[in-house]
């Protein structure tokens, strides 16, 4: 069914080739390229940006199985790596040539055993180590064992090893950062003595790749940068913008002293005033936080505050001082500056600002 939302969120795919590019100029030249493309492509559009890179990158990650399923079925050929597998989906990650992380024992044990089962040579899987993040990931101590269980069987090879720095943008956590660099080192030369092959390395995350040259190995995993941001302003402002959130005027309201806007009469005008209602709301992404003047949309490049709270399907702005019209055009965001600020109104991340954006808001490429 065609998606008729007004409000789109429009992706720039050219911006997102320049910001590959900007990362690939700070690696030598045979470090390979990861792009993490998960929760739809960092809330925009995973597969055009599949599409648009796949001849300049080497892999690509996504969370779970069924967004590599995705890939597979838009004709990605890339090696897919599903960072966060889960036992129920291992066939399903075999019939369409995904790569899993084997984690733990129990999914490492399960995946040698189906890949038997199934007279399988060499199947590509990845194993990740747990250096300080304690999220997901075995432990150095595991490493005989691993091998042990990997040497037993002919089903599967190691493409490659990983593990997550905990802090790269912290510049107060270099100490933290470099112990898990140095215990990686040592998790890989044992590794690599045990079973008796060199799997590719990786460790290094976006601000990593800025911050911790040492630590690039054979492949970087380039998530957040893709999209324009690099935790640190300096970064960003060489990155273009990828993502634009717009909508328009559905209604303006003469509002008089004393009147409420909202529910629960969170806002009562101090004064006659104008106001513009715009369908979009915490449904589709709109923080809650950012309402009753706290967050605002721009209109005719000025900004109009949101009053009342922020309604599920709906945000109501001042636009007094603003000359416009019903169904002129509403940015909420265009720029990565922007966002940070509506992400730091909200007490978060441009992380989850951007990520959240609902499904049912719709999506533009340009390229």
């Amino acid at each position: 069914m065609t998606n008729n939302h007004v409000t789109k969120l429009q992706i720039n795919l050219n911006a997102v080739s320049f910001n590959l590019d900007f990362f690939k100029s700070k690696l030598q030249k045979n470090t390979k390229i990861l792009a993490v493309v998960k929760a739809f492509g960092y809330g925009s559009e995973a597969i055009s940006i599949a599409k648009k890179i796949q001849n300049d990158v080497s892999y690509f990650a996504v969370a779970y199985t069924h967004e590599g399923v995705a890939l597979r079925d838009a004709g990605i050929n890339n090696p897919i790596l599903v960072l966060h597998p889960q036992l129920s989906n291992l066939q399903l990650i075999i019939d369409r040539c995904l790569e899993p992380n084997l984690y733990n024992y129990t999914i490492l044990n399960s995946f040698i055993d189906l890949a038997e089962a199934q007279k399988l040579k060499n199947y590509p899987v990845h194993i990740k180590f747990n250096t300080g993040l304690n999220r997901l990931g075995f432990n150095s101590k595991d490493v005989d064992e691993i091998c042990k269980k990997i040497n037993s069987t002919n089903s599967i090879k190691i493409a490659s090893i990983f593990s997550h720095l905990a802090a790269s943008e912290d510049k107060n956590e270099r100490e933290f950062s470099k112990k898990q660099i140095s215990l990686f080192n040592e998790i890989s030369d044992n590794f690599e003595n045990n079973i008796g092959y060199k799997p590719m390395m990786h460790m290094c995350n976006t601000s990593g790749i800025i911050n911790y040259p040492e630590a690039h190995f054979d492949m970087v995993r380039l998530g957040i940068g893709l999209y324009g941001f690099a935790n640190e302003e300096s970064i960003t402002n060489q990155l273009k913008n990828v993502m634009t959130l717009s909508s328009v005027i559905s209604q303006i309201h003469t509002i008089k002293e004393g009147e409420s806007v909202g529910y629960n009469r969170s806002f009562i005008a101090q004064n006659d005033m104008k106001t513009a209602t715009i369908p979009i709301g915490h449904a589709d992404g709109i923080h809650r936080k950012l309402g009753n003047g706290v967050g605002y949309v721009k209109i005719n490049g000025e900004k109009a505050p949101i009053v009342g709270n922020v309604c599920m399907d709906m945000i109501m702005v001042d636009l007094t001082s603003i000359d416009c019209n019903i169904n002129d055009d509403v940015i909420i965001f265009d720029n990565q500056q922007t966002i940070n600020d509506l992400a730091n109104k909200s007490s978060t991340i441009s992380y989850e600002l951007i990520t959240a954006i609902s499904q049912r808001v719709k999506r533009e490429t340009i390229s």
